[in-house]
């Protein structure tokens, strides 16, 4: 265990922005762990939970390859850090920690400017794309009276709801994101409700859905969300904010594909059925979603 900073981790404190948690003027050290039983976002996310009370929060770069984890914090605070790591049971071994210099954490703060900035260009582009695809389908579902087209256009207003609050929460504090992610989460799962409504309505009073629209429409809009889901993927890690509207991304793409299948079965069947089910589908879907959204804790 070196009391130096190697030249790895001065390296990477310079180039990488710690993640989730704004740059920390009390931050004077770096460590660098070994952590052989941290292989997926579970244990990830044991690690931020462990040290979420300290204060002040320290910054994390996660490894998840080669099951390492480098943390920014205060001096003082590496033996209590020590002892919660050995609590979770994953193994840790210090690796090497060092002092985190004044130009080290400048270089940081900018990383983290420029971050904010591409992640406002990212949400930007997907919020013009969902608003843009929420009035076309809508319009186009309502006069095909297709259920699946009402659903999945709901399903693109939330996401554009989601990409709005996650454009407000850059920049800003790991808890606003995190409740910027779950204010969206509501509302999807209002959308949800409403769709299951409508999807009520439709089978009470009846229709008569156009598979022709349905499939045309339906081609459009996964066109948009596979472009969204192109346009996110590099920034899903970026915070709660950005892991909500990755999730809403990919689901969907899988709306969208349902809502085909759906267009072909009306067109081959002359029922309406398939239209309700994928509908109701839909609706489960973008609860799911608004499920998985509630839980994000940053």
């Amino acid at each position: 265990m070196s009391e130096n900073c190697c030249s790895s981790c001065c390296s990477q404190s310079a180039d990488n922005t710690a993640e989730n948690v704004e740059v920390s003027e009390a931050w004077d050290a770096v460590s660098l762990f070994d952590v052989p039983g941290m292989d997926c976002p579970a244990e990830e996310q044991m690690v931020r939970t462990a040290l979420a009370e300290l204060t002040p929060p320290p910054g994390f770069e996660f490894d998840l390859n080669r099951r390492q984890m480098r943390i920014y914090h205060a001096k003082s605070q590496l033996e209590e850090i020590s002892h919660r790591l050995d609590g979770l049971g994953l193994g840790s071994r210090l690796l090497e920690t060092g002092t985190l210099t004044d130009e080290a954490r400048l270089l940081m703060q900018e990383s983290a400017a420029a971050r904010d900035a591409r992640e406002a260009r990212v949400l930007t582009w997907l919020l013009a794309i969902n608003g843009l695809m929420f009035v076309l389908e809508f319009v186009v579902g309502w006069l095909a009276q297709s259920t699946g087209l009402i659903a999945d256009s709901l399903d693109m207003f939330a996401d554009a709801a989601v990409y709005s609050l996650a454009l407000y929460a850059v920049g800003r504090s790991v808890q606003l994101k995190v409740r910027a992610a779950h204010l969206a989460g509501w509302l999807q799962l209002a959308l949800a409700l409403f769709a299951l409504a409508e999807v009520v309505r439709r089978f009470i009073y009846g229709s008569e859905p156009v598979s022709t629209l349905m499939i045309g429409m339906g081609l459009v809009a996964l066109v948009a969300n596979v472009a969204s889901l192109m346009i996110i993927s590099k920034s899903r890690d970026s915070g709660a904010h950005m892991k909500a509207s990755w999730i809403f991304s990919a689901n969907d793409v899988m709306a969208n594909l349902g809502v085909i299948v759906a267009g072909v079965l009306v067109m081959w069947t002359g029922s309406r059925w398939p239209d309700l089910i994928i509908g109701t589908l839909i609706a489960l879907v973008v609860l799911n979603g608004a499920r998985k959204i509630l839980q994000l804790k940053g």
